[in-house]
């Protein structure tokens, strides 16, 4: 018995402080990415033969995502700034509250509302800069990938966000803080 928990301790020793790191940066505190790494130790140390998994590295980060995303299913929001979060330029990013269904009639109505707004304020945009956000933004394909379908020059495209985003900002503002405010 002793010989089948050598392999675990070696592996919690080995991806500890870079497992700790992965969950880190998607969970809100270090309190929750602690219980999220104490999880997947749990389920390394559940497994009838540790030795068998072929990747333990791979096993181990798409244990901790499902954690993650269990996590995140478990939470209710209370507000809609809990449904954001701020990216690396500072600004709030609701892609989670479009994306949410958690079943509640308060998300459904912001859901349904966001949704509304934000299409009718991609419909004002030109095409060229609405179909870059939608692929990028909303069906996550990267500027690369939009390149080589359409020929166009990454930075090209990337300055047609620019401007997506700027007039979605400016556009989506009165509704950020009427829903704030409530």
């Amino acid at each position: 018995m002793a010989t089948a928990r050598l392999p675990i301790v070696q592996t919690i020793k080995k991806y500890s402080k870079q497992l700790f790191g992965f969950i880190r940066q998607r969970v809100s505190s270090d309190e929750d990415a602690e219980d999220i790494l104490q999880d997947v130790w749990y389920q390394l140390s559940s497994q009838p033969e540790v030795e068998a998994i072929e990747q333990v590295g791979s096993w181990l980060y798409r244990v901790a995502r499902n954690r993650i995303v269990d996590t995140y299913r478990k939470q209710r929001p209370e507000t809609l700034e809990d449904y954001g979060y701020e990216d690396e330029d500072g600004e709030i990013v609701f892609k989670d509250l479009l994306l949410a269904d958690d079943g509640t009639p308060e998300s459904d109505y912001l859901r349904e509302l966001f949704w509304q707004q934000l299409m009718e304020a991609l419909d004002e945009l030109p095409e060229n800069q609405r179909q870059v956000f939608v692929w990028n933004e909303l069906e996550d394909e990267t500027f690369q990938e939009i390149a080589d379908r359409t020929g166009e020059n990454i930075k090209t495209l990337i300055s047609r966000k620019r401007y997506a985003v700027q007039h979605l900002r400016k556009r989506l503002a009165g509704l950020y803080q009427d829903l704030l405010i409530d």
